[in-house]
């Protein structure tokens, strides 16, 4: 599944960065391994080599190793199927990761898992990893539509694009920060204007479609957190011709008003 990711020229590698996606068979809907796809192209690009290695039930991980971390999002039942592992098998180790700047994107159901618990609307509780000062708890009515957020990335206001469909409503304790600021669609839950959240160099939020290949600014963000962390850089490669992709964006934010 990962062969077709575009690697960069070795000739013109300058930098290696290796990313861990988590649990790519359970939780990927809404083509959420788009992201894991945008950041390998973004990375080959600068002459970057991004290794890519599916975190599968039952693995056991060094993840001191890792520079970035891809987390999707998969239905109740996906999430059932790996909360376990993710907490017995996972759990300390990708804590301290994040604990210690791992980058890490986190969609929907990655996003509620990394929190303290996830309550299904059938009164399921799963317990979460508690990364994220986070907790959700799910609703009859889905939250469904396209989205809009109002981020700041490296000291620049963003306006993200996206697309949320869940019925979980996630509530922020103290140790986080909002992400961004819903100007469209109803993010977090539907009473507050929350737009996903941050830890370190953790990053939570509902808008699937995939994110990155909409929004090449936070897909450029992440990656230079990740160069930051591992070598030490305070410039950045040069940046790329993203006139397509912001294109893009664009005619989306335009058709939202």
């Amino acid at each position: 599944m990962l062969n077709h990711y575009v690697q960069a020229d070795q000739s013109e590698q300058t930098h290696r960065l290796h990313l861990a996606y988590l649990y790519p068979e359970q939780m990927n809907v809404y083509g959420d391994r788009g992201n894991v796809i945008a950041l390998a192209q973004r990375c080959a690009w600068r002459g970057i080599a991004l290794q890519v290695t599916p975190i599968q039930p039952g693995d056991q991980v060094d993840w001191p190793q890792f520079d970035l971390a891809f987390f999707g999002g998969g239905q109740d039942s996906g999430q059932g199927l790996i909360a376990a592992d993710l907490l017995e098998r996972q759990g300390s180790g990708l804590r301290a990761a994040i604990e210690d700047g791992l980058v890490m994107l986190a969609i929907c159901g990655g996003y509620q898992l990394l929190g303290h618990y996830f309550l299904t609307h059938t009164g399921e509780k799963l317990a979460g990893l508690g990364a994220l000062d986070v907790y959700t708890v799910g609703g009859k009515q889905r939250l469904i539509g396209n989205v809009v957020v109002a981020v700041e990335l490296d000291g620049m206001p963003v306006r993200l694009v996206g697309f949320e469909n869940h019925s979980g409503r996630t509530h922020h304790g103290p140790g986080v920060r909002p992400f961004g600021r819903v100007l469209v669609g109803y993010g977090d839950n539907d009473d507050r204007r929350a737009g996903g959240a941050v830890y370190r160099n953790c990053f939570g939020c509902y808008l699937h479609g995939s994110l990155l290949p909409k929004n090449p600014q936070l897909t450029d963000h992440l990656i230079r957190l990740a160069l930051q962390r591992r070598y030490g850089m305070e410039t950045f490669p040069a940046p790329l011709d993203s006139d397509l992709e912001l294109k893009a964006q664009r005619a989306m934010l335009d058709r939202l008003g």
